[in-house]
């Protein structure tokens, strides 16, 4: 008989996630902190975390009124951790007695002094939960649970949509796949899921080429039939518009060379190859991440030239011959992906808005002379944001005036990801992540 797998006790588990949590808060991505948790952890730590990130602006607001004096940061945060799971209107994955239990042996192993003062805090909350939370979600960043900046950014930008865009925020993200159309068709692959017993949808949009898969709960990529060699990959429907834009609206042949001036992780790339047979370079200034395109590419078994460079400085890898296409999928706040990443609104602070339109400014003006006449730049970000988005796009226009650009009116702009989308035209995406596409032809 196999040996058991045990789960991990849920004091260590939040134990783990207080760390983790610690980490965010000093600046580091949750990806980058997770690497350290041992494997046997890193699930239940990952999964306990997120849910925490998506009420933390919530959890410590809570604690201000119950701890004035702040506790030191290693309680302060287990305390997070535990008032965000214990918050009113959630559906508990443990029971009240369990978590503040657990939370209290989790104490003891981390600070052993600060125990009892946990468990007090923990039981008061419970004893007046409805109006402590009602105090703490008076301030906008513990009702909407992102930080106040954002807020006013997102009023700014769409005083229409700010609250469903925030509301879905902190929505758990589906788990959209692409399947390899040289390999398998979208509803056959529908059927092997069905056969695995893993019920999903086919997307209907024309967009998605009858290839887009969403499935009715997560599961680890090895548990994807033929994920190993290459059938499927992961990737958000958002995500899978963009070489339908550059193929479709582009009118790119077969063999026009193109370039992903900001290839990692890999997944835009490879799905251009999947669907013509192109000459593709895929660019990307970190070696590191150009290393998971290339994993990318060897799994499903496609061709690509990989560079190291930085796209603003084509000077020091382009040989001189123009693109048919450019798809600069470019740096951005990530703002349209956070309930995929619940750190990012964490992580991310005004001022960073500024650098990276900055930044995608100087990729556009440096990439734009690389694109021959008769040819398209895509240009995306997965941001919800205006200065990242539409504002980014009409001042590049105006910047090239002369040099024959010109925005493809049936470019989507931005697709917000609610359910009444009605900003730009593209149509709303309700469910998936938001981002801004811009296809801009050359005369």
């Amino acid at each position: 008989m196999p040996a058991r797998t045990l789960s991990p006790p849920l004091s260590r588990l939040l134990d783990r996630s207080a760390d983790a949590l610690l980490g965010v808060r000093h600046g580091r991505s949750l990806t980058d902190v997770l690497t350290q948790v041992a494997a046997a952890d890193r699930p239940g730590v990952q999964a306990l975390t997120f849910d925490v990130l998506r009420r933390l602006g919530a959890a410590e607001a809570a604690l201000r009124i119950l701890a004035p004096k702040h506790p030191a940061p290693r309680v302060a945060a287990l305390l997070w951790v535990a008032l965000a799971l214990l918050w009113p209107g959630e559906a508990p994955a443990y029971t009240e007695h369990t978590l503040v239990d657990q939370a209290v042996a989790a104490a003891r192993r981390r600070t052993p002094a600060a125990a009892g003062f946990v468990n007090a805090v923990l039981r008061r909350f419970l004893r007046e939960r409805e109006a402590l939370a009602a105090a703490a979600e008076s301030s906008p960043a513990a009702r909407w649970n992102h930080p106040d900046w954002w807020i006013e950014r997102l009023q700014q930008d769409w005083p229409q949509h700010w609250q469903a865009l925030l509301h879905a925020a902190n929505q758990r993200a589906p788990m959209t796949l692409r399947v390899n159309r040289r390999r398998c068709s979208g509803a056959d692959y529908v059927q092997a899921l069905a056969a695995a017993g893993q019920g999903a949808t086919l997307l209907a949009d024309p967009a998605f080429g009858g290839q887009a898969v969403q499935l009715a709960r997560p599961c680890p990529v090895q548990a994807l039939p033929g994920f190993a060699s290459g059938e499927v990959s992961v990737q958000d429907a958002s995500a899978q518009r963009a070489a339908g834009l550059l193929l479709g609206l582009g009118r790119l042949a077969q063999g026009a060379r193109v370039l992903d001036a900001c290839a990692a992780p890999g997944g835009k790339s490879a799905h251009l190859l999947e669907w013509a047979n192109l000459q593709l370079t895929a660019l990307d200034a970190d070696a590191q991440r150009l290393q998971r395109v290339r994993d990318t590419m060897q799994r499903l078994q496609l061709p690509a030239e990989l560079k190291v460079g930085d796209a603003r400085r084509p000077a020091h890898w382009w040989d001189g011959r123009p693109f048919d296409a450019v798809l600069l999928d470019a740096p951005c706040s990530a703002s349209g992906i956070v309930r995929r990443h619940p750190d990012i609104r964490w992580l991310r602070r005004a001022t960073d808005l500024d650098a990276l339109a900055a930044l995608q400014t100087q990729l556009l003006d440096a990439l734009w002379p690389l694109v021959r006449s008769g040819g398209c730049l895509l240009y995306a970000t997965c941001s919800v944001f205006k200065c990242e988005g539409r504002q980014q796009i009409d001042a590049f226009l105006q910047r090239h005036d002369g040099s024959g650009a010109s925005l493809d009116p049936a470019s989507p702009g931005h697709l917000l990801g609610v359910a009444d989308n009605g900003a730009e035209g593209g149509g709303a995406l309700p469910l998936h992540d938001g981002f801004f596409y811009a296809l801009i032809h050359k005369a």
